[in-house]
């Protein structure tokens, strides 16, 4: 996965630009691939074809087509 310009996004963010679906998705990917190739993070696919991330601290997520959901 390619890296974006996160620190440039946050900055947009937080100066109160607006941010579509479609870049606020890529937004939240970048970053977590980041955490990946980091090793702080692990990802793959599930049974049933959902993108499950595991963090290291302990806490699983489900990664949806529009939102996150925490498992444990």
């Amino acid at each position: 996965m390619a890296r974006s310009s996160i620190t440039g996004a946050n900055s947009q963010i937080a100066n109160g630009a607006a941010v579509n679906r479609e870049d606020a998705k890529t937004l939240v990917m970048a970053a977590i691939g980041t955490l990946v190739e980091d090793g702080k993070a692990e990802w793959s696919r599930t049974a049933t074809g959902e993108i499950e991330l595991r963090l290291l601290s302990g806490e699983v997520f489900l990664l949806g087509e529009v939102c996150v959901t925490r498992v444990a």
